[in-house]
C-alpha cells in the first residue's frame, strides 16, 4: 500500500465514533494527514483503511513512517453488563491494543508517540477528595479491571525491533467529553433536561467530571508536542462538581426552571429499560488534570458553564 508522506501523518484507529471525528477534524486543520482505521469504513472525508481491530493486515503500513497513532478503538460501555457485553468491552479494548503493538513492534520507522485511550472510571469512587495521576486511588469492578487490563496491554507492548527509536507511550484517561453532535454526551443530558427530567440524580453528591470537547482534542495536541509526558495522564477539567449543581447549571443553560429529580430506584428502572448501567450517572468521580496542569496546559474552557454555553451556541 501506497501511503504519501508529504505531511505529518496521526492514525486514528477507531476513529469513527464522536471523538474520532472531532479528532480527526481537529488534526486535519492543524495539518496532519488523517488515516481513519475501522472495521466498518464509511467515511468519505478522510482515508479510511478496514482493519478487523484484532489482527495484523495491510493497515499496518500505514503505521510505519506514521508520527502519531491514537487508538480509540473499543465496544461502548453504554450497555447493560452482560456476560458477553463483558467479554466484548474487553475484547475491542485489548485486542485492538495488542495488534496496533504488534504493527508499531514491525515498523521500521515506528511513530514517535502512541496515544492509547483509557478512562477516568479508573480511579475510586471519590467524594472526600480530587483524584489525579500521582495521588488518586485506583478503584475495583469491572469497569476499573477493564481499565487496568487496557493500560496493561499498553505498557507491555513490544518495543520497536533492532536499532528503531522506541514509541513514546501515553494513556489518557478521559473524563465525559462535552461537545456538539448527535451521539454526544452531551446531546444525551439535553435530551433529559428538555424533557423536565434534568434534576438531581440519585442524591446528587456524586461528581461529575467532565471536559470540552476542544480542550480534549488541545490536551491530546499538547501531549504529542510535549516529548517529557508519558504514561497515564488525565484529560479533564480542573473543576469537578457535584451531580445536583451539574444539573442546576445544566438546566440554567437550556433555560429549563424544573426539573425533576431522579433517585436511584428510578434510575435503576430506567437503566434497565434503556438497556445501559446506573454506574454511569451514580458513579463519583472527582478526577482533575494533575500532569496536565504541571506541565503547563491552559484549558479554554474550565468552568461547566462557559462550556456548555458554548456548545450551545453551535446547535
Amino acid at each position: 500500500m501506497n501511503v504519501q508522506r508529504d505531511k505529518p501523518q496521526i492514525i486514528f484507529p477507531g476513529g469513527t465514533g464522536f471523538l474520532g471525528r472531532h479528532l480527526c477534524t481537529y488534526f486535519s486543520n492543524l495539518g496532519y494527514r488523517v488515516i481513519v482505521l475501522s472495521r466498518r469504513p464509511s467515511t468519505k472525508e478522510f482515508q479510511t483503511l478496514a482493519w478487523d481491530s484484532k489482527t495484523l493486515g495491510p493497515w499496518a503500513a500505514a503505521i510505519d513512517g506514521a508520527d502519531v497513532v491514537v487508538n480509540l478503538a473499543g465496544r461502548s460501555v453504554n450497555c447493560r453488563y452482560t456476560a458477553r457485553n463483558r467479554r466484548e468491552i474487553y475484547d475491542s479494548r485489548l485486542d485492538s491494543t495488542r495488534a496496533i503493538g504488534q504493527a508499531i513492534a514491525a515498523a521500521k520507522r515506528p511513530p514517535r508517540v502512541w496515544i492509547n485511550a483509557s478512562s477516568a472510571t479508573i480511579y475510586r469512587d471519590s467524594r472526600d477528595r480530587d483524584m489525579d495521576e500521582a495521588t488518586g486511588e485506583i478503584g475495583s469492578g469491572f469497569s476499573v479491571d477493564v481499565c487496568q487490563k487496557w493500560e496493561a496491554a499498553l505498557a507491555d507492548a513490544p518495543a520497536p525491533a533492532g536499532h528503531a527509536p522506541r514509541t513514546r507511550k501515553v494513556a489518557i484517561r478521559s473524563a465525559m467529553v462535552f461537545g456538539p453532535g448527535h451521539d454526544g454526551v452531551f446531546e444525551a443530558f439535553a435530551k433529559i433536561v428538555r424533557a423536565g427530567l434534568g434534576g438531581t440524580m440519585g442524591d446528587g453528591g456524586q461528581f461529575v467530571s467532565w471536559v470540552h470537547v476542544l480542550d480534549f482534542c488541545r490536551a491530546v495536541q499538547w501531549i504529542i508536542e510535549r516529548d517529557d509526558l508519558s504514561g497515564a495522564i488525565n484529560i479533564a477539567s480542573p473543576y469537578p462538581l457535584p451531580n445536583r449543581e451539574f444539573m442546576r447549571i445544566f438546566r440554567a443553560v437550556c433555560n429549563k426552571r424544573i426539573g425533576l429529580p431522579s433517585p436511584r430506584w428510578m434510575l435503576e428502572i430506567g437503566a434497565m429499560l434503556m438497556r445501559t448501567e446506573t454506574e454511569l450517572l451514580l458513579k463519583s468521580r472527582r478526577v482533575v488534570p494533575g500532569r496536565l496542569v504541571a506541565s503547563g496546559f491552559e484549558f479554554r474552557f474550565p468552568e461547566v458553564r462557559g462550556a456548555l454555553r458554548e456548545i450551545t451556541s453551535q446547535r
